[in-house]
């Protein structure tokens, strides 16, 4: 099978498994977990913040950044087809307790303007807004990248409003990447962070909040209320480590992304859209799940996202040679489709 589901389905190298069994290991939840202590250096000192905290997954990192800058009853603002409001399992309302408002984008890229309209204020009436997150790269959004001087004119905007900016910043390392730019130029202007090891990096599991160090130390508490401290997690941390010193390979996913949907162009029944990083999204003449379904006979993993939509993402456990077996598989199919 050549599984374009997603960056998460990667598996780890072979630097990441000699690393994980030779790293020194403790206890992290009684705070002497020596590996782990060097990955949360490692990336607050990386993203430019002064303390950072290693985290199961980036649903737990960016629901803990919310339940510790905000109560229950306040308002969060979030992009409409936000990871934060899509993917999280209503966890703002069930597990912080905050009123969920929304703005629409242009691709993923808040407009001013716009932002502005949901940034409310309390009232005895009305709950103000506390917390505005971006998520960057946009995953609904195909992979979108907001570029440094929108996002600091938004995080600018967010606290003139008197609101924290979160990034979500699952794959701030693509964004990067496709801007050329250092990873802290895309963090430096957001109160707290959250990035992620586990998808185009190819880490096994984790992900990181960041913050001050007043904001971690907090963090700890809820992570804990929300069973996420771990123990001998430094084999976990150790592959991150890996992970996060090798991500220049962020750029040939992009690449490949590319070709891949150049390669789809024309093809009966499919529209693939121009990629910005590593996700390519198609949209399909006949439902998606019917794609899926005779996409998985000849071994080509894809996702539906939406009802005439497919999302296609490329990663390291994918070369060049697989993915020409991939177009060709999937033109085959077009065909049949068709036929």
């Amino acid at each position: 099978m050549i599984d374009l589901r997603s960056d998460t389905v990667t598996r780890p190298t072979p630097a990441m498994y000699a690393a994980m069994a030779s790293a020194p290991l403790g206890d992290d939840v009684l705070g002497d977990e020596p590996t782990v202590r060097t990955l949360e250096d490692s990336v607050a000192e990386l993203l430019g913040f002064p303390s950072a905290m290693f985290v199961p997954s980036g649903t737990m990192s960016n629901q803990i950044a919310l339940m510790v800058h905000t109560r229950p009853g306040d308002a969060a603002l979030f992009e409409e087809e936000a990871h934060m409001v899509y993917y999280e399992a209503g966890a703002p309302g069930a597990l912080a307790g905050v009123v969920t408002l929304s703005y629409p984008s242009q691709g993923g890229i808040p407009d001013p303007a716009v932002v502005a309209g949901k940034l409310w204020q309390r009232t005895h009436h009305t709950p103000g807004v506390k917390f505005v997150a971006v998520e960057n790269t946009h995953n609904r959004h195909g992979g979108a990248v907001i570029p440094p001087d929108i996002l600091q004119a938004h995080a600018d905007q967010v606290r003139a409003a008197g609101a924290v900016c979160h990034l979500d910043g699952a794959r701030v390392w693509n964004a990067a990447a496709a801007l050329d730019l250092h990873p802290r130029v895309l963090t430096k202007m957001f109160d707290s962070v959250s990035v992620c090891f586990s998808k185009g990096l190819g880490a096994p599991v984790g992900s990181a909040l960041l913050g001050s160090a007043d904001f971690i130390d907090e963090a700890r508490y809820v992570r804990k209320r929300l069973g996420g401290g771990m123990r001998q997690s430094g084999l976990l941390a150790a592959a991150a480590l890996v992970a996060l010193d090798d991500r220049d390979q962020l750029t040939e996913d992009h690449r490949r992304a590319r070709t891949f949907a150049e390669a789809l162009v024309g093809t009966p029944g499919l529209r693939p859209l121009s990629p910005s990083t590593n996700i390519v999204l198609v949209d399909t003449d006949l439902p998606a799940t019917d794609w899926i379904d005779a996409l998985a006979t000849v071994g080509v993993g894809c996702v539906p996202f939406g009802p005439y939509r497919l999302r296609f993402v490329t990663h390291r456990d994918v070369n060049d040679a697989d993915l020409a077996l991939a177009i060709d598989r999937i033109k085959e199919i077009a065909g049949e489709m068709r036929a």
